[in-house]
Parts: C-alpha cells; structure tokens; sequence
C-alpha cells in the first residue's frame, strides 16, 4: 500500500533502525549546530521542534532552552513527545502558548500543505520569535526510495520565501549547511543538499 503525506506508521517503522544510519546521525548534528548558530537560543526561550522523530536533534537544542515542546505524528517511545496532527483544525493543546524559537530538521516536505503550516507557525511564534527549517533543496525527484511515496522533491528557495513572506515571517537567511550523499533509486550516488532557512514573526 502506498503510504500517504506525513505517514506515522511509515515513520514507525522506520524509527526503529533511523538512527544506525551514520549519515542520519550526521545530518542531524549539522541541522542542530546550524540552529543554534542561526537562533542562539537562550534559558529564557519556549521552544517548539516539529517533527521530533527519534530526538536526534531535540537532546541537542532542549538543553539550551527554558522548554522544550517535541511534536510528532508518530508514536515514538524514546523520547518524551506530543503526538498530534499539527494542521488540523481540532488540535488546540498548544494554542495558549507562544514561541520564541520553531524549528524541524526534514519535515517540511513531508507536508502536504506548506502554506498552511507556516501560517500555523507564525501564529504560535511570540513577535519577534524565530523559525529555523531545516530541509531539501529542489531536487530530482529520486531522493525518497518509494517513488509512490508523497513528499515534496525539495523546495525552490525563492518559492519558499514568498511563502514565508505570506504567512507573515521576515526572512533573514538562507545557507547550504550539509549535503547528504545517497544512493538513489535510479543507483547513482547524489550530494542533495541540505539548507537551513531561518525568519522572524514582525513586531
């Protein structure tokens, strides 16, 4: 069966080998150094990580910040996680709190609906507070193993700037920090690129 956007049993499955993968464990560490240089977070931060997955880069940011909200959609065991679907209409839990510091590390293009996430994200960000995603530059379509699989293949960086803009969120830099080298499907070995993007909710 084809797995479909944002799959948790999909990622259920895989979490349980996830971090064996050095490159994955790599990646991370790059993604949580690059944050952290990005949005210097602080002990006075509430900070929200989407997409938590295994807590690769969690364990990394939780200790710099006051708190710490991890949110999946899969049933992780290891770390300490709100499972919830984030996008819809009738998850409230974290309505009555604002964020200094958002971030994920490879989600986005796991998500069908960009535009509406990032309008999530901005009305959870305190003025002022800072996003920080983590994702895939446009690709080729063959970075994901199951070609049925429903990702983004990446994302143009102008296209995901204007959409930011839209959703009220100041960009103030984009860079290159990491590529991940992998065999794809078709069985060439590919450096993808890995960017940070980092923006501001207006005061």
């Amino acid at each position: 069966m084809t797995d479909t956007w944002n799959s948790p049993d999909k990622f259920n499955r895989e979490a349980r080998q996830w971090d064996e993968n050095p490159q994955r464990r790599a990646l991370a560490h790059t993604v949580a150094k690059a944050i952290i240089a990005a949005a210097k977070p602080t002990k006075s931060m509430l900070a929200l990580e989407l997409g938590c997955g295994t807590g690769l880069v969690t364990l990394e940011i939780a200790q710099l910040v006051k708190m710490l909200y991890a949110v999946d959609t899969c049933g992780i065991t290891n770390i300490d996680v709100s499972r919830l679907d984030f996008l819809s209409s009738s998850e409230s839990v974290l309505d009555d709190k604002r964020f200094d510091l958002i971030y994920s590390s490879m989600t986005l293009h796991h998500i069908d609906n960009t535009a509406g996430l990032l309008n999530r994200i901005s009305h959870l960000l305190a003025p002022g507070g800072i996003i920080a995603i983590a994702d895939l530059d446009q690709e080729d379509g063959l970075f994901h193993d199951d070609p049925l699989e429903k990702v983004h293949h990446g994302f143009d960086r102008e296209e995901l700037a204007a959409i930011l803009r839209a959703a009220g969120l100041e960009t103030t830099s984009f860079e290159t920090i990491h590529a991940f080298n992998k065999t794809n499907r078709s069985g060439v070995t590919v450096a993808y690129p890995v960017f940070l993007v980092t923006a501001a909710k207006k005061l």
